[in-house]
């Protein structure tokens, strides 16, 4: 007898092997809709939303393979969070830690861990949440760095972290996140300065950030080595948007998708596990921006 494989497999499950796109705005409503991606890359259509909708929120895996969506803005600025299964099965909403605010960014650290980083609460702050292998947030962690909101974070080295770009002024500035959860000041930018961007790991231990806007839209992506230095500009692939999402998939390879053009978009870009990113895929489920996105499994 052959092993039977799920349809949605090419090969045994493993860490950062699927991935999920939650929530955001359609321009008119708020929504916790989510969008599953499957260890080939393929998005699936709308998952029926659990917790309150809300856009600009962040979103890691923590556990080794389950995920959380976190913060946001529900018309008001929240610290709610909505844990995500090693299935992809999202939670009711859990009662925020830590100070309500939209616009940061989120990644994972120490292999088992998870961080929430910046954002705004009407001004820009440099404030992280640290999140353990449980799925627990802290309380807020003091700034490190200058404050800074609308950027992007991504796992690098398997077990660090790295927070970069942003608004207000348009930055291309980083700070390094070590594998016990520590923010390093804010090293010096390279690349397209950039806000509404997004990032993601690729490759097992080097990660991406793309697209956003600086001025204009761009589609010019930024590879991360695994010792968490970024490369100067990659000319852009595939149609420049922002207010879009990432993450990884199929345990090296990564994904961006939805977004904003003049309108929200569902399109997505697959990234391979060299970090080569590829030209629009049309897109699957409701359009809508300002989600966010993790791996889990």
């Amino acid at each position: 007898m052959f092993p039977i494989i799920p349809a949605n497999s090419v090969a045994a499950a493993g860490p950062n092997d699927e991935g999920i796109f939650g929530f955001g705005h359609d321009g008119g409503s708020y929504h916790s809709t989510t969008n599953l991606v499957s260890n080939a890359g393929v998005v699936s259509t709308d998952v029926a939303g659990v917790g309150s909708g809300r856009n600009a929120l962040a979103a890691c895996e923590y556990g080794g393979d389950k995920g959380i969506f976190g913060f946001g803005n529900t018309g008001s600025n929240v610290s709610t969070t909505n844990l995500v299964s090693n299935t992809g099965v999202v939670s009711t909403d859990v009662a925020g830690v830590g100070t309500a605010r939209y616009a940061l960014a989120a990644c994972s650290y120490g292999s088992d861990k998870g961080i929430f980083g910046f954002g705004t609460d009407g001004s820009a702050t440099g404030v992280t949440n640290l999140v353990s292998n449980a799925g627990v947030v802290s309380s807020d962690v003091a700034a490190v760095g200058t404050a800074k909101d609308a950027l992007a974070a991504c796992e690098y080295g398997e077990d660090k972290g790295i927070f970069g770009f942003g608004a207000h002024g348009y930055v291309s500035t980083t700070n390094l996140v070590s594998n016990v959860g520590v923010v390093s000041t804010d090293v010096a930018g390279v690349g397209t300065a950039r806000g509404y961007l997004a990032a993601c790991s690729y490759g097992e231990d080097k990660g991406i950030f793309g697209f956003g806007y600086g001025g204009s839209l761009t589609a010019v992506t930024n590879l991360v080595s695994n010792a968490g230095v970024v490369s100067t500009d990659v000319a852009g692939v595939g149609t420049a948007y922002r207010l879009l999402a990432a993450c990884e998939y199929g345990q090296d390879k990564g994904i961006f998708g939805f977004g904003y053009i003049s309108g929200a978009v569902n399109q997505s870009n697959l990234v391979s596990n060299a970090g080569v990113v590829s030209s629009d895929v049309a897109g699957v489920g409701t359009a809508r921006s300002e989600l966010a996105a993790c791996s889990f499994n």
